[in-house]
């Protein structure tokens, strides 16, 4: 980790220093991710787990995948399942994962790549590593990222999104001390490639010993920010934050974050994190299983057509055509 990198971050265009009149965003909350298994038992992270949908809003929900180092025929995915109304982001950072739907879609995606599905008004879908790395084994490690749909795109039709890892949009901090990837939204108008229904914003930073990142940030946004490896601190207080740990931020025009100056052998390249900012829905969820509707006449009618077969059926496992 990581999987997109460059080694002089002065070549890169720089965030510019915050205005004078910027207010920091205060820490609201910091909670640890619980520890689960998903699909056919691979190890996930429940990064929202225990925030109020309201303060995550427009998110749903995310799992970190691994980082787990698998031995020869441990590789794991998710059998067919079906999604409606929101969309599934899949950030991978290291390995390979193979996605494949009920609609003839899909690709594979590795080592920095994203697939933004958007479920829409509802697919069947599979997500597993291809034969060979089931076979050799190997690292894997990425997250899924679950965002709401407003009311009127909930029932459009599916799509994907292939974002490549050399599309990210790479950016240094004002003191050339941090490297972020823009995934989606921008920073300093430098915008990632990720096309979203609800203004959003996603990074993955990388925050070198002791160093420091502020961001401006869209007061109409609200802000999370999730630590994947290492520990430093957030928020105009310097709240100590680490490995697992989600901060929830308050209301503001920017973000302060650091790692802290001494880290653990493995992240000696500095503190890991997410960066996670959108304009809320504000509309009611009702939510359960793999669909996210506003309704439980709404649920209860997904179920009904995934159980009649209307958001497709299962198709044979193969070569998904992607390019890895």
């Amino acid at each position: 980790m990581p999987a997109v990198s460059v080694s002089d971050l002065t070549v890169l265009p720089r965030v510019p220093a915050l205005s004078p009149v910027a207010t920091q965003r205060p820490v609201v909350s910091i909670t640890s991710a619980p520890s689960s298994f998903e699909g056919e038992g691979f190890p996930v992270k429940r990064a929202f787990a225990g925030v109020d949908l309201r303060l995550l809003d427009p998110f749903i929900h995310m799992d970190e995948m691994g980082e787990v180092d698998y031995a020869p025929g441990e590789p794991k995915g998710t059998p067919w399942h079906p999604h409606r109304g929101f969309e599934t982001v899949t950030y991978i950072i290291d390995g390979i994962f193979d996605h494949q739907d009920s609609f003839g879609g899909g690709g594979t995606i590795t080592n920095g790549d994203t697939q933004w599905m958007t479920a829409g008004s509802g697919i069947l879908h599979i997500e597993a590593p291809p034969e060979h790395l089931v076979v050799s084994g190997g690292l894997f490690h990425g997250f899924q990222l679950w965002v709401n749909l407003p009311k009127s795109d909930k029932l459009q039709a599916p799509r994907y999104q292939d974002l490549r890892s050399g599309e990210v949009a790479l950016v240094s901090s004002a003191d050339g001390g941090a490297l972020l990837r823009v995934i989606a939204g921008d920073v300093a108008g430098i915008a990632g490639p990720g096309s979203t229904h609800t203004p959003m914003t996603m990074i993955h930073t990388t925050i070198h010993p002791g160093a420091e990142l502020e961001l401006p940030w869209r007061e109409d946004f609200n802000a999370l920010v999730y630590v994947m490896g290492g520990n430093g601190f957030v928020g105009p207080g310097q709240s100590p934050i680490g490995t697992g740990q989600l901060a929830v931020m308050g209301r503001g025009s920017a973000l302060r974050l650091s790692a802290a100056q001494t880290q653990e052998a493995r992240y000696a390249g500095g503190m890991e994190a997410l960066i996670l900012g959108g304009a809320p829905i504000r509309e009611p969820i009702a939510w359960a299983g793999p669909f996210v509707m506003n309704t439980r006449a709404e649920l209860v009618q997904a179920f009904e057509d995934h159980n009649a077969g209307r958001l497709g059926q299962p198709v044979p496992h193969g070569d998904v055509g992607g390019t890895a």
